[in-house]
């Protein structure tokens, strides 16, 4: 008797199991695409990496002189209206010599200056120049240029995927479509975009002379993907 239960358990079972991976039939006529649209925009803000080096037998007098240095710097930049400026980097390491023994220190303190305004921020890295030299400079758009670009191609990237669904549509003896999903992208999503710096020669200037700083474009897309479902 209780064997026959047992059998008949795990027919039930299996017949359970059975059924659960039936495979739900895919409906037909469905068709997956996407668009794009792409454009160029001049990039709006400028950011430069200043820095100041100083080698020493002292770690402690070299991070001291560093500090005064960057401080002053940072002091300087923030008097002037547009720009932000805010602390980067500091590293102090040992240098050795043949034998492996420390010889001296060598340490290196930098500022980020971040602005829309070129002029005034060209002018003050040729003022900062007696005290740290531009290592870096980056491009990028600010959030409000992005968004009214993504805004205008939002418009394109949906008429283009819609124009592309009803030719698609039509090629495959339909004569007409229904939206199922969609799902529009941005470049650079929520996040602020990472500046597009370039590695530039450590440059030294006489005191208020500007910085020669131009800016470039940059790419905006804005994608559409989804499926829609086609009609007779």
């Amino acid at each position: 008797m209780k064997k026959l239960l047992v059998a008949s358990l795990l027919g039930t079972a299996a017949a359970v199991a059975s059924a659960q991976t039936v495979a739900v039939p895919q409906p037909s006529g469905v068709l997956s695409l996407s668009a794009e649209a792409v454009t160029e925009v001049p990039t709006d803000v400028v950011t430069l990496v200043l820095a100041a080096e100083q080698e020493g037998p002292e770690p402690s007098a070299i991070s001291n002189a560093l500090s005064s240095r960057t401080q002053a710097a940072l002091a300087q930049a923030r008097r002037v209206s547009g720009v932000e400026a805010q602390s980067g980097g500091f590293t102090i390491h040992p240098n050795t010599d043949r034998n492996g023994k420390i010889s001296t220190w060598r340490g290196r303190s930098e500022i980020i200056l971040k602005s829309k305004d070129f002029a005034a921020v060209s002018k003050l890295a040729g003022e900062l120049a007696n005290q740290m030299q531009v290592q870096n400079v980056g491009f990028s758009l600010s959030r409000e240029a992005r968004r009214a670009a993504e805004q205008k191609l939002a418009d394109q990237a949906v008429a283009a995927f819609r124009d592309k669904a009803q030719a698609t549509t039509k090629l495959f003896g339909f004569s007409s479509f229904t939206i199922r999903e969609v799902s529009v992208n941005e470049s650079g999503g929520v996040m602020p975009p990472v500046p597009r710096m370039y590695a530039a020669k450590a440059m030294s200037a006489d005191a208020g002379a500007p910085i020669p700083v131009e800016g470039g474009k940059t790419q905006v897309t804005v994608s559409v993907n989804g499926s829609v479902q086609m009609v007779k």
